[in-house]
């Protein structure tokens, strides 16, 4: 029986999924016998990840894993039993359907560089055919896609109806063997020969070029809202997507001036045509009326409960106006924030009523209200893309949802249960009505995390944490209302029969595919997208089922979802990898950062506590000695491994990974780990190196800057040094130049112009420290440094080459001016590993 991998109603799951070696390799000319028996696609039985087998003690998977798919897990989710479900087997078909292409018949590919695509990236540039070798855990393949990320340079648009295989749903490419004559196309997945209605016909191969389907690796698919009756322009300000604020006025006088000052700058920082809504929450929820531009005016509904419907329709038909344009409603909104005063009750921050869950259920019923829906006899299509951002400074108290101010209260563990419940029902529902939710936190105050998380992660929205209300919150709370969110998403993989998925990890779940659209040959991977974002990406795991005996495998990534334009855009990328027996070409062909990103994500997914993060250490220096052993080679003379050279970047990265605030002990509160973690599993490529591992510049003369390895020996009295560590960015200034001020007022204004140019359109936004040697908050800079002070010299100058450039009192000072720590240097810990360190690249 062959099985594919499905997703949970909750956070994370895992899968049994038995996919037989047993199969005969699918031959080139020859397509695979396949019928269809029944409906569905998925297998009859999953459990929570909490549920999982454990691993074995040294964290390496063994040679046949249990698949998952995954989407950052969260508390524990309670579902009831699913019931046993058909599942699709293989026979042999009727009659078989030989196909056999000359050369001259078929359509050469278009020359593209292997596997290159800014939506896709792949650990492996080339595939190892032989299943052993290939198959290889503390390795691993797999691919990062972004489906939603913007490119300069975007797809060809293509406006009409796709060539797609009724045998296994993939789409017509680049790849396919075109017999041009009839125009039937081969597809590349499962072989079938297939009909174009003769579009394809063609004298000439050359002629078949001007379908971008055929000569481009990516294509959108689109179809526009107008041809769907009802349709209105989306530049209307009618149907520009509504964005509710939700305020905790629950704040003292400090936290609330910086955050009247950030909402001030919200507001005006908005798009005209764009309707927005505030509400604020605290025992109860005010919802403010627009109507009146010189006072503040609100309807004010009761916080312990859920609205009532008679509450709501005397909300939502009433004469309020609610929901309003940016140009009508400037003045107001001005007046609104004005009007905010400090809690004025003598209650400890963490014990005060906030009924942050029923205030997100009235921002919702005012997102879906019809009062102002209909207008001119065009209906807009309800809620599209709609944005609830909450800015909250504690947890939630009262109400729905919320928790008893005690931890230690008898009763807390049951409310809390019952709260999580609650929380991802309401974010499911918001998710069903195309809202999204962002709860941006600030303050000292502990939000209670793990209760909030599951609304946020079912909407498709983030969680954000903040020292205080101030210029990141200001920025991050911009960012979170300009970022583009498309709709209704669909992700489908297809890829060739050699190939299986084991794991998945994002921000998605379970699609639920109409039975009377299941194609005969289906074994593709569908995941319904929470939202389409830019700064979103999945992590896919890959092994091969059996030796591969074609020289080529294929990959095929089509998201489906609807712009914030209201078209409907089906995206198809198509990737061959050519497979090798060369285990050095493979190497070779190793991107050691992509790999270096996914390991990570593994690993991090299973870190769900401190304690298991500790554990998570243990298992990257299993990994790293595993990967030696199995790639690598014994040193001359020596019963040590040398790391192979094709992999000489991953050590580095991954004891990063091992010491940063993902797995060690650099972050102090337990809430900051799990926020930083959950973002940092649905985060793109880009983001989630940058949270692995740091990236130093040292500022120069003349304002430019040099890039140096992140290490310790990077502190220099005499220079400026920026750290980009992904939500956080680290300005350091020496204490040489420090007491310089002209040249340090000078240096610190060149290193925030460069802070801000590496992170303008990074969310969320980083924190943006900026801070002298030997003050106390240097130790948040230096700790993310690989402590390289302690390697003897000749290895420093080696790995640091800067060095070189120091006088001898440069040096003897720099070298007396750090402090002794336990923690190793990385050739300090390639050695305890009994491993050679790789030699710099």
């Amino acid at each position: 029986m062959a099985y594919t991998p499905q997703f949970s109603h909750g956070f994370s799951a895992t899968l049994p999924v038995r996919q037989p070696d047993t199969a005969a390799p699918c031959s080139e000319t020859m397509p695979p016998p396949l019928i269809s028996t029944g409906p569905s696609r998925f297998p009859p039985e999953f459990q929570q990840d909490e549920m999982s087998a454990p691993s074995p003690g040294n964290g390496i998977i063994g040679a046949t894993p249990v698949p998952r798919l995954s989407t950052p897990p969260g508390p524990p989710v309670f579902t009831s039993p699913i019931p046993p479900t058909a599942v699709p087997f293989r026979t042999s078909p009727a009659s078989p359907q030989p196909i056999i292409f000359s050369s001259a018949s078929a359509l050469p590919a278009s020359p593209q560089p292997v596997g290159d695509s800014p939506y896709v990236l792949f650990s492996s540039q080339k595939v190892l055919k032989l299943k052993k070798q290939g198959n290889v855990p503390s390795l691993g393949f797999g691919a990062l896609i972004s489906p939603g990320r913007d490119v300069s340079s975007g797809p060809q648009i293509i406006q009409r109806e796709p060539h797609r295989c009724p045998s296994c749903g993939a789409y017509s490419n680049l790849y396919c063997n075109i017999l041009i004559g009839s125009g039937q196309w081969q597809c590349v997945i499962c072989r079938n020969l297939n009909e174009s209605e003769g579009e394809y016909a063609a004298r000439r191969k050359e002629d078949l070029y001007h379908f971008p389907e055929l000569s481009s690796s990516v294509v959108d698919y689109v179809r526009t809202g107008n041809r769907r009756p009802g349709f209105i322009q989306a530049s209307d300000s009618r149907t520009s997507a509504p964005i509710v604020l939700v305020v905790d006025e629950s704040l003292d006088e400090p936290h609330l001036q910086h955050l009247q000052s950030s909402l001030h700058a919200f507001i005006d920082s908005v798009s005209p045509t764009t309707r927005i809504g505030i509400i604020l929450y605290g025992r109860t929820v005010s919802v403010h009326d627009f109507s009146e531009e010189s006072v503040a005016s609100a309807d004010v509904l009761p916080g312990d409960k859920s609205p009532t419907l008679e509450s709501l329709k005397a909300l939502i038909y009433g004469s309020g106006i609610y929901l309003s344009p940016m140009h009508a409603s400037l003045r107001a909104a001005h007046t609104i924030f004005s009007s905010l005063r400090p809690y004025k009750l003598s209650i400890p921050e963490a014990s005060r009523d906030r009924c942050l869950g029923t205030a997100v259920e009235v921002a919702l019923a005012i997102i879906q209200g019809p009062s102002a829906e209909v207008s001119r006899g065009a209906i807009r299509r309800s809620g599209a893309n709609s944005r609830i951002i909450v800015c909250a400074g504690g947890p939630n108290t009262y109400g729905p949802g919320s928790v008893l101010h005690s931890v230690s209260h008898p009763n807390y563990l049951h409310m809390e249960k019952s709260a999580l419940n609650w929380m991802e029902h309401l974010g499911r529902e918001a998710h069903q009505q195309n809202t999204v939710v962002d709860i941006l936190c600030a303050g000292t105050c502990p939000v209670r995390v793990p209760i909030l998380q599951p609304l946020v992660k079912a909407s498709g929205g983030v969680l954000v944490l903040h020292d205080d209300f101030g210029e990141a919150f200001g920025v991050n709370l911009q960012r979170a209302s300009a970022r583009a969110a498309g709709s209704h998403g669909l992700l489908e993989v297809h890829y060739s029969d050699d190939i299986q998925i084991t794991q998945v990890i994002g921000p998605g779940e379970e699609a639920h595919i109409d039975p009377h659209e299941t194609l005969k040959n289906d074994t593709s991977l569908y995941i319904q997208m929470l939202s389409v974002e830019e700064a979103q990406s999945f992590s896919l795991s890959m092994e091969t089922k059996r030796d591969i005996k074609s020289d080529f495998v294929f990959f095929q990534f089509v998201v489906q979802y609807s712009n914030v334009y209201q078209a409907d855009i089906s995206r198809v990328i198509t990737i061959r990898l050519p497979t090798v027996d060369s285990l050095s070409e493979y190497l070779e062909s190793v991107q050691d950062e992509i790999a270096a990103v996914l390991i990570a994500k593994r690993t991090a997914l299973q870190a769900k506590s401190q304690s298991d993060a500790v554990d998570m250490r243990t298992t990257i220096d299993e990994r790293v000695k595993d990967i030696a052993l199995k790639f690598g080679a014994l040193a001359p003379k020596s019963k040590i491994y040398q790391f192979p050279k094709g992999l000489s970047l991953m050590p580095e990265l991954l004891f990063h990974l091992r010491r940063g605030p993902l797995l060690g002990s650099i972050v102090g509160h337990e809430d900051e780990r799990s926020v930083l973690r959950n973002l940092f599993l649905n985060a793109s490529f880009d983001l989630s190196l940058r949270m692995v591992a740091p990236r130093c510049l040292m500022h120069r003369e003349g304002g430019t800057f040099e890039e140096l390895p992140a290490y310790d020996l990077v502190m220099q009295s005499d220079a400026a040094v920026v750290l980009d560590h992904g939500t956080d960015v680290f300005i350091w200034l020496g204490a040489e130049l420090a007491a310089e001020e002209g040249k340090s007022a000078a240096a610190l204004a060149a290193c925030r112009t460069l802070a801000e140019e590496l992170t303008e359109s990074r969310f969320p936004a980083p924190r943006i420290l900026a801070f002298k040697e030997g003050s106390s908050q240097a130790r948040y800079f230096a700790s993310r440094l690989i402590p390289a002070h302690k390697d003897p010299p000749y290895e420093q100058e080696a790995r640091f080459p800067q060095l070189r450039t120091l006088s001898t009192e440069q040096r003897t000072k720099l070298k007396s001016s750090f402090l002794h720590f336990d923690d190793p240097s990385f050739c300090e810990w390639m050695r305890s590993l009994k491993l050679i360190p790789p030699e710099p690249s």
